[in-house]
This record gives structure tokens, C-alpha cells and sequence, in this order.
């Protein structure tokens, strides 16, 4: 009999504690709808995980199987991929390709992050990990952290996912910010190019191709967004494609959610580190808008024709939501100010970006532990 009251004899002010972060994780999914998709079942999986001797986790629980053969050998964040491959039109980046250079400017969160968090003590792969979350890319967040930290799984995913549904409040004090009116308000002429059916099949096999060549450690990510582009664009797949946009994309992101929520066990999520991750996590975000801006800003210094510095901020690979919040932004000082076109161009930019700069960024910090090299920055906390 005393087996049976375990559950509530050998319960903690932790385990109470992570009840309540899940019923939050929960209450902002239903009620905000902030990525309801995935908040919904990580707020679940956090509550599953911190009942004492729970059965949903440990050897033989069913959560504890899904973690350590869906995320930690990657397979769930790959599949994820494929998904939103089959989702993404590079249609507005095809006829506008200059705007890839913003989606990689905007990828500047994820450089200073990694430093900030080396300085705050962090290991380096923990660190390079914390910095991937600037990458505005759950999926990408969730490799690095399975491959470099994954005792620090739980906390990126959950800032990673966050901040993505927060993408609306983050961003405009950002832009305003570094933006005066005039700049907000200038106009770009629309200029519809048509893509050729050819060049938007060829394009997911040119950048699989590129990409992996140069960032061998992003082949697994980028080659599955890709193929679910192709698979989109090839036009002899339909079913495929609608199967990969719906049911896989649904299922994938149910398990993935309550498998990233049982990760959150107390003596793992109750940690100052846990704080720090969030804070980081902000931190990378605006960083990640401020490059961006920061980037067009520059380019305005030099170009006949000025762009709307707005548009950069739309490189963060929260997509759709940085290319509404610049619309919308610019709409707010210009009522029939239209630069959706190329705010999705960059914004679509950014999901090839934050895949690229977070592979690379993976590939660079696992050589140098593999190597016993480390980055030599000073440390502020210890």
C-alpha cells in the first residue's frame, strides 16, 4: 500500500513548482494562442515527468523511449523539417535573391549570444548550444542542444518556442529603436518577377548541394527542408506534399512536444542556468533584429534605390510572424505602404540562415571539443 501513495508521499515544492510552469505552458497555449502546437504538449509532458516514480518516464517509460529515439538520434527535428520544406514558398526570395543576404544578417543573435553565454560561464558546447536559439529555429535549437548540452534540452526548446510566438512584442521596440519615421515609412516599388517552374525545382537541389559542401554538419537539416521543397515544387507529388504540410507535420509536432516537456523534471529545469537560458534567449532574439536592421541600414548608405531597414529584421526564421510584424509596422506609419513581398523574401531567407549559421556553428564547436580547443573570452559569472 505504501507503494501506491508514492505519487503524493514523496512529492516536492519541486515537483509542485514544475506543475505550475506546465498548467502556464498550457494556460498560454489555449488561452494566448502562442504556438499552441507545441507549447500545449510540452506544458503536458512537464506535468507527466514530475509526478514521483512516474511511469511516463525512466527506463521503460514510453516518454523516455520517444526521447532517446526521436530527439537524441534527431529524428523528429528532421522530420519537422520536411514539413516545412512542403510549407515554404521560395517563390518571393527567387525573384528578389538579394534579399538572402538580409536573412543572413539577421542571424547576428546567434553569434554574440554563444559569446555571452561562454562569458557567463557556460561550457562551450553548452554555450554554442544557448546561441542557437537565436537562430529563431525550434528545430535547429533542438539539434544543438541534443548533440552539445543535452542536460539543457528542456529550458532551449522552451525559450526557443517562447520567444518565436513572441516575435510580436520583441520586435517592434526593437525596430523603433534603431529606426527613425522616415525610414519606416520609405517605400519599395513592387517589382513582380515570374519564376520559372525549372529554377524553383533546381533551387532546393543548388542549395542542398552548396550547403552541404560547405556545412556538412547542417546536411541532415537543410537537405530535409530542402527535399520537402522539392517535393512542394516538383508538382508530380501532390498527395505527398499535402501528407508532409499535414498529417506528418501534426503528428511530429505532437510527440516532439510532449517528449521536449518531460525533459523539465525539476532538478534539472530549477537551476540558475534555467534563467539564464531565458534571458539569453531574449537576448538572442533582439539581437537577431537589431543585425538585420542594422545590415539594411548600411546597405542604404550605398544604394541608389533605399530600402524599407525594416525589411532585415523580417531575416529571423520566425516564419510567417517577422514578415507580418514588418508589414504591419509599415502599414502603421503608411497606410498603403506595401513591402510584404519583400519582408517574406527575407523572412523565407532566414529559414536557409539560421540552418546554415547554426550547422556551421554546430560543426566549428564540435571540432573544437573533439580537439581540446576552447574560446578564450572572460568569464563574468563562475
Amino acid at each position: 500500500m505504501a507503494d501506491f501513495f508514492t505519487g503524493i508521499t514523496a512529492l516536492t515544492w519541486g515537483n509542485i513548482c514544475m506543475f505550475a510552469i506546465g498548467i502556464a505552458l498550457i494556460w498560454v497555449a489555449i488561452k494566448k494562442e502562442y504556438e499552441p502546437m507545441l507549447l500545449l504538449p510540452i506544458g503536458f509532458g512537464v506535468i507527466l515527468a514530475n509526478f514521483p516514480d512516474s511511469s511516463a518516464v525512466g527506463e521503460h517509460g514510453v516518454l523516455t523511449y520517444l526521447m532517446k529515439h526521436g530527439i537524441e538520434n534527431e529524428l523528429f527535428p528532421v522530420l519537422i523539417f520536411v514539413s516545412i520544406g512542403a510549407m515554404t514558398d521560395f517563390g518571393p526570395l527567387l525573384s528578389r535573391p538579394s534579399m538572402i543576404c538580409y536573412g543572413f544578417a539577421a542571424q547576428l543573435g546567434i553569434i554574440v549570444t554563444m559569446f555571452l553565454a561562454r562569458m557567463l560561464g557556460f561550457d562551450l558546447g553548452s554555450a554554442a548550444a544557448i546561441g542557437n536559439i537565436g537562430a529563431a529555429d525550434g528545430p535547429m535549437a533542438i539539434v544543438s542542444a541534443a548533440r552539445l548540452a543535452p542536460q539543457l534540452l528542456g529550458p532551449i526548446s522552451v525559450a526557443a518556442y517562447s520567444y518565436m510566438a513572441l516575435v510580436p512584442l520583441i520586435q517592434p521596440p526593437v525596430i523603433r529603436l534603431l529606426t527613425t519615421k522616415e525610414e519606416r515609412r520609405i517605400r519599395m516599388p513592387y517589382k513582380g518577377v515570374k519564376t520559372s517552374k525549372t529554377v524553383k525545382i533546381a533551387f532546393p537541389i543548388v542549395i542542398t548541394i552548396i550547403a552541404c559542401l560547405i556545412a556538412p554538419a547542417c546536411a541532415a537539416l537543410i537537405g530535409m527542408l530542402m527535399f520537402g521543397n522539392l517535393i512542394r515544387e516538383c508538382g508530380v507529388l501532390d498527395r505527398l506534399a499535402r501528407a508532409a504540410q499535414e498529417e506528418l507535420a501534426n503528428i511530429v509536432t505532437l510527440l516532439l512536444g510532449i517528449t521536449i516537456g518531460s525533459s523539465m523534471t525539476a532538478e534539472r529545469f530549477m537551476t540558475r542556468d534555467t534563467l539564464l537560458i531565458m534571458l539569453m534567449g531574449l537576448f538572442a532574439f533582439v539581437f537577431d533584429t537589431a543585425g538585420g536592421v542594422i545590415y539594411a541600414k548600411i546597405v542604404n548608405i550605398f544604394a541608389k534605390e533605399k530600402v524599407n531597414p525594416m525589411i532585415g529584421a523580417a531575416g529571423i526564421s520566425a516564419f510567417p510572424m517577422s514578415a507580418r510584424v514588418v508589414q504591419k509596422m509599415a502599414q502603421d506609419e503608411d497606410p498603403v505602404n506595401v513591402i510584404l513581398p519583400y519582408s517574406v523574401a527575407t523572412n523565407v531567407s532566414g529559414q536557409i540562415g539560421s540552418v546554415f549559421v547554426g550547422g556551421v556553428l554546430l560543426a566549428v564547436a564540435t571540432w573544437m571539443l573533439a580537439n581540446g580547443y576552447d574560446l578564450a573570452v572572460p568569464v563574468l559569472l563562475d
